[in-house]
């Protein structure tokens, strides 16, 4: 039976294996953009995802879009909020907590030189 994708159980081994990509960071228009688009992508197992900027604790949500259960294609991106702006150059580190649906979490944080994207 195929996947759906939709639960922790389903995309944490995903998540797990793609650490590296959960954020991004990108110069643009004089900010600094920070993307989620990764997470997002596996949102349907997940129950929040908050973060912090340099050295803050992970207290702040993103906002994400609802899981299109009974799609076809439930992780689906129909928004193009996948990213929080900040002034240019004041990014130097991410942290990123994972709240999957079944309640377990994790986290990790990320240099601003590892994750910033052209």
């Amino acid at each position: 039976m195929a996947q759906n994708f939709t639960t922790a159980g389903e995309v944490r081994p995903i998540l797990d294996m793609t650490r590296g990509s959960w954020v991004a960071i990108r110069e643009a228009g004089g900010k600094d953009l920070v993307y989620f688009t990764h997470l997002l992508a596996w949102r349907c197992g997940l129950r929040e995802i908050r973060y912090g900027l340099n050295g803050a604790a992970p207290n702040t949500a993103f906002k994400m879009e609802a899981c299109h259960e009974g799609s076809t294609q439930p992780n689906a991106l129909s928004s193009d909020q996948v990213y929080v702006s900040q002034p240019a150059g004041s990014v130097k580190e991410v942290r990123v907590q994972l709240i999957y649906d079944d309640g377990s979490r994790e986290e990790a944080t990320f240099r601003r030189a590892d994750i910033l994207t052209q």
